[in-house]
């Protein structure tokens, strides 16, 4: 073999290998990024276990379809897939497309300038369109959503409408070993400035919508951004749009002055999908008493969140201290999970322990149906009562 061939062959093996080590990347950060404080099995109290089996429970947002799993298999990585839910009783799950990070992501403030999520879509091989589009990003993820709930055997509902719903909850009341998903987004930076793309994500099954992430976008600000300004025009445009639609807003992650924007022109229930509450955990987007009041004024809920972020300590005494002050500030009927389960957090438990959140609700003094409620009911109602029609809008 010559000199030059013994160099083209060599070339090729760190190619390889390179190539290799690259597309490998992505569930080794997964299982980084994604990790379980305290791992299973878990044990709840025999009350808790023996209600919690009754239960609806829904959670308002987990981001597992960023990651490079197929969600009908069991993980040890990460904190959540099909088989994973249904242990943990799971009724109903929010499942949000994240299309955009910046590098060095922090809680205080981030340009729009840089994007980490584009090196992890080409690792995981996802199609060229999404390498450059923000909507791509967003679309494929819903078409992997449906295509998973078409996989699963009835295991998984893909629900777009009220009757969607309505036959869903009738069904599991029937048999409770399947679960509804609904899609939602992390952030409204897809729409890519076009306010006709709000039909692209309502048609591809958007039913829940977050408007900012953690950068400023062309709808307003967000709460990590530079500015956390407003709603832009092009925002106020998109809100009145979206509730047109009855694609649900929210407000996780929005910036105080999007907040109050928002909540000035809302004419239907506005949600906050994964949050924390000022009053247990002070923070940039965590919720004050005053916008508590006025999201469930709408008939909105909140979804408190089991990461540090949004309870300080992510253990169970905080996530249950967060849940208690909300529902004293604004009742029970507006507060549910909102877990953010696989958004590059570090959680507690991952879903098989939610019993243990059953029972420790029960031991903090809360009656069984504030249990239901809280775990899943009043998600439930809002998805009931507010959904679109299935006729086209």
């Amino acid at each position: 073999m010559t000199r030059g061939k013994k160099w083209l062959t060599g070339a090729a093996v760190l190619v390889v290998v390179g190539l290799a080590v690259f597309f490998n990347v992505p569930a080794y950060v997964d299982g980084q990024m994604n990790r379980v404080l305290q791992p299973g099995p878990y044990t709840a109290g025999e009350r808790g276990d023996v209600l919690h089996k009754t239960l609806f429970v829904a959670d308002l947002h987990d981001d597992a379809l960023l990651w490079n799993r197929d969600l009908l298999q069991r993980y040890t990585r990460g904190h959540s897939d099909l088989p994973r839910q249904l242990e943990g009783h799971m009724g109903l799950q929010v499942f949000a497309t994240v299309t955009k990070t910046p590098k060095g992501m922090n809680y205080d403030s981030n340009s729009g300038d840089t994007d980490s999520i584009t090196m992890l879509v080409m690792a995981q091989r996802w199609p060229v369109a999404t390498w450059n589009s923000l909507l791509e990003r967003a679309l494929y993820q819903a078409q992997k959503l449906q295509r998973t709930a078409a996989d699963s055997q009835g295991r998984m509902v893909f629900v777009q409408s009220r009757q969607d719903m309505e036959a869903f909850v009738q069904a599991w009341t029937q048999d409770p070993t399947r679960m509804a998903a609904v899609l939602a987004t992390e952030g409204l930076h897809p729409l890519e400035g076009k306010l006709e793309n709000v039909d692209r994500l309502y048609d591809a099954g958007f039913r829940i919508t977050g408007l900012t992430h953690f950068f400023d976008n062309e709808v307003g600000g967000s709460a990590h951004g530079v500015k956390k300004g407003g709603l832009t025009p092009f925002g106020r445009e998109v809100v009145t749009r979206l509730e047109s639609k009855g694609m649900l807003i929210d407000l996780a992650h929005a910036s105080k002055p999007v907040i109050e924007d928002v909540l000035a022109m809302a004419t239907r229930p506005v949600l906050v999908s994964h949050t924390g509450v000022a009053g247990t955990c002070p923070g940039p987007r965590n919720l004050t008493d005053d916008h508590l009041r006025r999201i469930a004024a709408t008939g909105g809920v909140v979804g408190i969140g089991y990461w540090d972020g949004a309870v300080c300590t992510p253990d169970m005494p905080s996530i249950v201290k967060a849940i208690r002050y909300a529902v004293d500030k604004v009742g029970v009927a507006h507060v549910a999970l909102g877990s953010d389960f696989n958004g590059a957090t570090q959680t507690p438990f991952d879903v098989t322990g939610l019993p243990q959140l059953t029972n420790a609700l029960l031991q903090a003094g809360f009656s069984e149906a504030d249990v239901r409620a809280i775990m899943g009911g009043n998600v439930q109602r809002l998805l009931l009562q507010n959904l679109p029609s299935a006729m086209p809008v």
